[in-house]
């Protein structure tokens, strides 16, 4: 099992990442948590993983912190939770905020995180009530600043909404009301995603 990888950077695109580990390239997906804390391209960073086998395929999951990989691996064992929406839950916020939700039994926000129905939503109330204090601090994150991008901002900002389940039309919306001018995808993600939890 993998639980830690330290080692360069080599590409980011959201939900995606390659890490050189000693010449050998890992490839995760990842919340966009864990997205707005990753250093430039070429540069070296460490997270922590989860590794899963499925029947079909083998992912790699990757965390800035602990806390992260924590409430996913949480969300995961709930009944009609996968990791997809795990890592929607985690892009769209943090361990504290999401534990807060939780607490206080607010259905209404979890069921605006793609994937999560009103029955999901409740099912996760019902079962991590007692759970999500144990957690640890998700303290906020802050944005690198410098990242190379493939494409410009507002498509990349786009493609990562659908990676993580919102549909291209929703997406595409999400992305226009969320863009300002000198805006890199990262920060038009993180806006986007706080607008669609508070609507």
């Amino acid at each position: 099992m993998i639980g830690r990888l330290h080692g360069k950077l080599l590409y980011k695109h959201p939900p995606w990442l390659l890490l050189d580990v000693n010449g050998v390239g890992y490839e995760l997906e990842c919340p966009m948590s864990t997205f707005y804390e990753l250093p430039e391209v070429g540069r070296e960073t460490t997270l922590v993983t989860h590794y899963a086998v499925k029947e079909d395929a083998v992912a790699l999951y990757g965390f800035h912190r602990e806390a992260e990989r924590a409430l996913f691996r949480v969300l995961i064992k709930v009944s009609g939770v996968g990791a997809k929406t795990a890592l929607s839950v985690l892009s769209g916020v943090t361990v504290d905020a999401f534990a807060a939700l939780v607490q206080a039994g607010d259905t209404a926000a979890l069921t605006r995180v793609p994937g999560i129905g009103k029955k999901t939503a409740e099912r996760i109330l019902v079962e991590l009530r007692d759970k999500v204090s144990d957690l640890g601090s998700g303290s906020g994150v802050a944005l690198p600043k410098g990242v190379a991008v493939p494409m410009d901002p507002e498509s990349e900002a786009a493609s990562a909404l659908q990676a993580l389940g919102y549909k291209p039309a929703d997406a595409l919306r999400m992305v226009r009301q969320a863009v300002e001018e000198g805006d890199d995808a990262e920060a038009i993600i993180r806006k986007a995603l706080k607008a669609a939890l508070k609507t």
